[in-house]
């Protein structure tokens, strides 16, 4: 079968290997659609897990169950599913508390041997804890968005909306288009977006957002504090990781107000502020990385009742051989949002 596999940022290539035996409690999944995940062109990300085939957004089909695990799940051949790249265990101390990303479990599991393959291994733990299988209305191409919908859902959750909200996402990329599509179900009355391309802005508008900022223009510090009659933002979800966007929201953020910081930045930033001006603010900073089963099955409903817009947030499509050049084009951050890769095009 073929994978596309990193070796190095800009280096990716189309290679063959053998489809993927599978155990007595795995199964087989053909993969028809994988989406380019905005985190994958992170260079200081990516690379320090080189040489790996990529991919984690992923749905398909199951074409084989091992089994030791048939009569254990209601999953059954022929299905159409999405797949989780982690999986919780669902009874560790930090999965009963909610926390499914800390759970050791969560964090060794994975598809073999990635999503940008023809095939793909799922482990026990993936088929049982968070393998869904798709509704009929739902397609494949919107089965890939189901993970980085589950994020965005997780983030919401974080960051303390409540009724009358005004919502603010910084950085309008795919991830921060979704955060503006359902801010609305967690709260949010007014939502704004900003961003500097004029094609993500556009598109926010399109998403549901009341306002746009374009901060390669505009001070957004004034504007946001013209558009709230000074109040600010009580939820600002900051989608660049950038340390120097993250202390700038700090201005940004209401008093009592939340700041969500979606995406990580390189090991070696750090951030200083006063911790006087936080505490007597009462100003909150959380961090949301990635989604458990819950928001997954969240995200799924969203999906299936049209919360989510897939025809405005796929705008590349790319069969595997041209994987590289979907990369690049999601590096860019330019005129695109979500690239799916359509394996059984």
């Amino acid at each position: 079968m073929k994978v596309a596999k990193l070796y190095k940022f800009g280096d990716i290539r189309i290679e063959e290997i053998p489809v993927p035996e599978i155990g007595l409690r795995d199964a087989l999944v053909k993969v028809k659609t994988c989406g380019i995940c905005s985190g994958d062109v992170m260079p200081w990300y990516i690379e320090k897990k080189a040489p790996l085939i990529l991919g984690h957004e992923i749905s398909g089909e199951i074409v084989k169950i091992g089994d030791e695990i048939k009569s254990e799940i209601s999953l059954k051949e022929g299905d159409r599913v999405v797949v989780h790249h982690h999986a919780p265990c669902m009874s560790c101390f930090y999965c009963r508390r909610g926390d499914y990303v800390q759970c050791e479990t969560w964090k060794k599991s994975k598809i073999v041997p990635g999503g940008l393959s023809e095939y793909i291994v799922v482990p026990e733990v993936n088929l049982k804890n968070d393998t869904l299988k798709l509704p009929d209305s739902v397609s494949f191409e919107q089965g890939a968005l189901v993970e980085p919908v589950a994020c965005v859902v997780k983030s919401l959750k974080r960051a303390n909306i409540k009724q009358a909200d005004t919502l603010l996402v910084i950085g309008l990329g795919v991830m921060g288009q979704i955060h503006i599509m359902l801010a609305r179900q967690f709260g949010a009355q007014k939502v704004i977006g900003a961003d500097m391309v004029s094609f993500r802005l556009e598109k926010a508008i399109q998403a549901g957002a009341d306002y746009v900022i374009d901060v390669s223009r505009e001070d957004i510090y004034e504007k946001l504090k013209d558009l709230t009659d000074g109040l600010m933002a009580q939820a600002v979800i900051v989608g660049p990781g950038s340390t120097d966007v993250i202390i700038n929201s700090l201005k940004l953020v209401s008093r009592g107000g939340t700041i969500l910081i979606f995406t990580p930045a390189p090991p070696e930033q750090k951030i200083h502020f006063s911790v006087n001006e936080i505490y007597f603010n009462d100003i909150t900073i959380t961090p949301s990385y990635s989604c458990g089963p819950d928001d997954m099955k969240e995200a799924l409903q969203f999906i299936e009742n049209g919360i989510v817009n897939s025809d405005l947030l796929i705008t590349h499509r790319f069969p595997l051989e041209k994987v590289k050049e979907a990369y690049e084009i999601t590096a860019m951050a330019k005129d695109s949002l979500k690239c799916m890769i359509l394996l059984d095009s």
